[in-house]
């Protein structure tokens, strides 16, 4: 390869491919415009200016596209995190609420380098598309506040605004449907003087950018004990949304992600934006959406700009992004979140085929996230719940059947399946203590030993037999199984 091409194919996607980069630039325009009153609304919550909801936006934004994982992906302030830290920042004030979102970072980062994201492995795909579902309901729900109590031509303009984004992608899709949808409802209130929220009433726009500096705190210790735990609940909410939406993106564009990198991305993101004043924030699932399905970007400069385009807007162009109505942001969101939603997994079919478990694990999962509007708590319940049915369900495969040897007059039982602390508990009850012969034989070659619960109920069976003047003799171990027999027969009671 010549140095000239060499450096061709240094180059990203983006500077090689105008098509490319437009649909970058323009994914980048869409997603600011949407992060707007999101960022304001997320701000309203944490109980602080509309600004530094902005500013984190637009600070998160910029460095996790240069330091984070997932290229494509939206961090930005969201309700998540603002949730988490309200209280803290009612209680003891905003520098608080600044210490709290830098040791955040900090937090994010030493669990990203302690391998936190192999966690994601456990999360089986019944509880992601729990995730995913959840995921669409709660922005749907977002959206239901501007259409109730809202003028009348708030509906006309929102059914518009769908249409031109079914309909629009048929005549071209150069631009973003969203971005036509939003330009042109703008128009249509402006120019016909039509009177309906728009995203100035949601707050004021700030009219420079951010300064960085210190949280204005005493550094102490009773400073760091009063943050500490908001800092890590935010850092582990921050970090299985963040980690959830990476491999949610993952699968949409069939591409491999770095989740560690990713984790700590958003604690560098997180420090930074502390130290601009910023509220702190993780990935943002709606705009990330917007972003890969809806727009159709694939690379960092689409991440980069939304944070770059969200401040210009504000500052250059803040009257102009304050005409823009509600109606068409909603218009926006509602599409996302029917794009969102795994309409597959809900289908007869579907539900006819798959295993009454799966279902309940997606249940569950959308249930606690539906009800705590927390995507964080309803990750884990209904991993936990998967865990549980996954346990039961291989409980039920432990098998135990016997036979007389005819040569020796020994009982011979062939233990089949999975021994663990779920199987193991009712393991003791199926032996013939009182009528079996004087050997016995326990066959444990089709049987797998996983934990010390299952060593100790083998334990309980040798004693009972012995305590009859019984023999019992086990083969067939496997090598782990063998090793963790050997190392905890005989010491997991206080007799020996």
């Amino acid at each position: 390869m010549s140095p000239a091409a060499r450096l061709r194919a240094l180059k990203p996607d983006w500077l090689r491919d105008p098509k490319v980069w437009r649909t970058e630039v323009l994914g980048g325009l869409v997603v600011a415009l949407a992060l707007i009153p999101e960022a304001i609304s997320f701000s309203i919550i944490a109980g602080v200016d509309p600004a530094i909801g902005l500013f984190a936006s637009f600070t998160m934004a910029v460095t996790i596209a240069v330091v984070g994982g997932r290229p494509a992906m939206i961090s930005a302030a969201t309700g998540a995190v603002a949730l988490v830290i309200t209280p803290l920042n009612r209680e003891h004030g905003f520098g608080h609420l600044v210490a709290a979102v830098i040791l955040a970072g900090v937090f994010q980062i030493l669990l990203g380098a302690l391998g936190v994201a192999k966690l994601m492995r456990f999360v089986p795909r019944s509880v992601m598309v729990g995730f995913v579902n959840s995921l669409a309901i709660l922005i749907f729900m977002a959206q239901v506040p501007e259409m109730t109590d809202v003028p009348w031509p708030v509906y006309p303009l929102i059914a518009a605004g769908l249409a031109l984004m079914v309909f629009f992608p048929k005549v071209t899709t150069v631009i973003p449907a969203p971005l036509v949808s939003i330009v042109i409802l703008t128009v249509i209130t402006v120019a016909a003087g039509i009177a309906v929220p728009t995203v100035g009433d949601q707050g004021e726009l700030p009219s420079s950018l951010p300064v960085p500096g210190l949280p204005d705190v005493p550094f102490t210790l009773d400073t760091l004990t009063t943050v500490a735990p908001y800092a890590l609940a935010m850092a582990l909410v921050g970090l299985m949304e963040s980690l959830m939406t990476a491999k949610l993106v993952d699968d949409i564009t069939d591409t491999h992600s770095s989740k560690t990198r990713e984790s700590v991305g958003q604690g560098v993101a997180n420090i930074v934006t502390g130290f601009f004043g910023g509220m702190g924030g993780c990935a943002m699932i709606g705009q990330t959406m917007i972003n890969v399905r809806v727009s159709g970007a694939r690379t960092r400069l689409s991440t980069f700009l939304a944070g770059a385009f969200l401040m210009v807007l504000c500052i250059v162009f803040g009257p102009i992004v304050s005409d823009i109505p509600m109606a068409a942001l909603v218009a926006v969101m509602v599409m996302v979140s029917v794009a969102t939603f795994d309409w597959h997994s809900i289908a007869p079919r579907t539900l006819r085929r798959m295993p009454a478990g799966e279902i309940t694990v997606m249940v569950v999962t959308v249930a606690c996230v539906v009800a705590t509007h927390n995507l964080a708590i309803g990750v884990v319940v209904g991993s936990i719940t998967a865990m549980v049915v996954f346990a039961k369900r291989v409980a039920h495969l432990a098998e135990v059947t016997a036979v007389t040897d005819p040569d020796s007059g020994a009982v011979v039982y062939r233990v089949t399946g999975e021994l663990f602390f779920a199987s193991s508990n009712d393991l003791v009850g199926r032996f013939d203590y009182a009528t079996d012969a004087d050997k016995v034989v326990i066959d444990l070659s089709a049987a797998h030993v996983w934990d010390a619960s299952s060593v100790a109920a083998l334990d309980a069976i040798e004693t009972k037999y012995a305590q009859r003047g019984k023999t019992v003799e086990i083969i067939g171990l496997n090598e782990p199984s063998a090793r963790i027999h050997e190392s905890l027969s005989g010491e997991l009671t206080g007799s020996h």
